[in-house]
């Protein structure tokens, strides 16, 4: 009988036991006796009609894999309530043992913890059973990004590794803080030097464009207390490449811009629709991407950026994937032509996300 009330009451409508009691054709007896007996489950409010209870705590289980990527960790997201919406007053989020995580995934996992913690949510980050992972966010500078109140499983680490060796290697760069206030410029050039480092002779032409680019992105379309960072990391393997994230925890891009959208650009995008939906979002980051020409601010030749950030990723077999309220998009460049293909129903998740792929079997030096 619980699991049939549940049911009932899933609904999201109140309704008194005799109510309850009359659409499972039973007696109202046997329909208290489950609600008392349940008030983990049940909850009774002051004019006595029964809703289900707001749960205690949100657990994200990472799926046991050996790499988590973003889709895999947009699915454990997925498989819960919204964490960023839920009334728990908890959320857990627990990898698997020996689960490595790849670097995109990473910069969503340290965003949605400090969301979390600034909403007030009591957050717990287990990586137990994960000590080489935890040794690799400590190397990437996770923890000294990560807000001081996420409690990490088994523990964090007394030292920082990042601080210890930033700089040092030809295949990272640590996360940086990219701070609305008060940008470090520098943070671009640290990028493209350990990208040099792996191509042969001349560094293709455009990867400045793309990387300055995406850093001015951050601190112009943010507008949040929270910094936003930037990190890179080379991967090796039969298809080694690189992936280089930006990313923030303001408005987003479409918050942003969608003021200053013309109506001729309104009826391009499909504009009709109304509000923020995951839609015109959707239209509105492809469009930038690939063809530009649209900016916060009402000035010509600005929102050319990121087309030329599209553009030059196309030299390096790249792929660009933007992730932002609800959605995600991703644009893989090849030739002279696109493709792009979407994914909606994610939940909350404030700001922008970007992460470049940039290809490097044509580029690889060989070692």
């Amino acid at each position: 009988m619980k699991a049939k009330i549940h049911k009932i009451l899933s609904d999201g409508q109140p309704r008194k036991a005799r109510e309850l009691a009359l659409l499972l054709s039973v007696e109202p007896t046997s329909v208290n006796q489950v609600l008392y007996r349940h008030t983990n489950i049940f909850s009774k409010g002051d004019d006595h009609r029964w809703t289900l209870a707001a749960p205690s705590e949100v657990v994200i289980e990472f799926q046991n894999t050996e790499w988590l990527e973003c889709d895999q960790f947009e699915d454990a997201l997925c498989s819960v309530e919204s964490p960023l919406e839920s009334s728990a007053a908890v959320v857990v989020l627990r990898l698997q043992p020996d689960t490595k995580v790849m670097l995109d995934a990473i910069a969503r996992l340290l965003a949605l913890c400090n969301q979390l913690v600034v909403v007030g949510k009591t957050v717990v980050l287990d990586l137990s059973g994960c000590k080489n992972t935890s040794s690799y966010l400590d190397r990437l500078g996770f923890y000294e990004h990560l807000m001081p109140e996420v409690q990490v499983l088994p523990q964090r680490p007394v030292s920082s590794r990042a601080a210890a060796y930033r700089g040092q290697s030809n295949r990272l760069v640590e996360l940086a803080a990219i701070s609305v206030d008060e940008p470090d410029e520098d943070i671009p050039d640290r990028l493209q030097q350990v990208l040099e480092q792996q191509y042969e002779n001349n560094t293709p032409v455009g990867l400045h464009t793309i990387l300055t680019e995406l850093f001015s992105n951050v601190h112009e379309h943010s507008q949040s207390k929270l910094p936003g960072f930037a990190a890179l990391q080379l991967y090796k393997g039969r298809k080694p490449h690189i992936r280089t994230v930006f990313s923030d925890s303001g408005k987003g891009i479409l918050a942003t811009i969608k003021p200053a959208l013309t109506k001729t650009l309104r009826t391009e995008l499909g504009a009709e629709m109304d509000g923020m939906s995951p839609d015109l979002g959707i239209a509105l980051i492809e469009r930038l991407f690939t063809k530009g020409g649209i900016s916060r601010f009402r000035k010509g030749g600005r929102g050319l950026g990121l087309r030329n950030t599209g553009r030059f990723a196309d030299k390096f077999d790249g792929s660009i994937t933007v992730r932002q309220d609800t959605y995600e998009v991703n644009i893989h460049f090849g030739g002279d032509d696109y493709e792009s293909w979407s994914r909606t129903g994610l939940h909350k998740l404030d700001g922008t996300h970007i992460c470049v792929k940039f290809g490097l079997t044509r580029w690889l030096k060989p070692r």
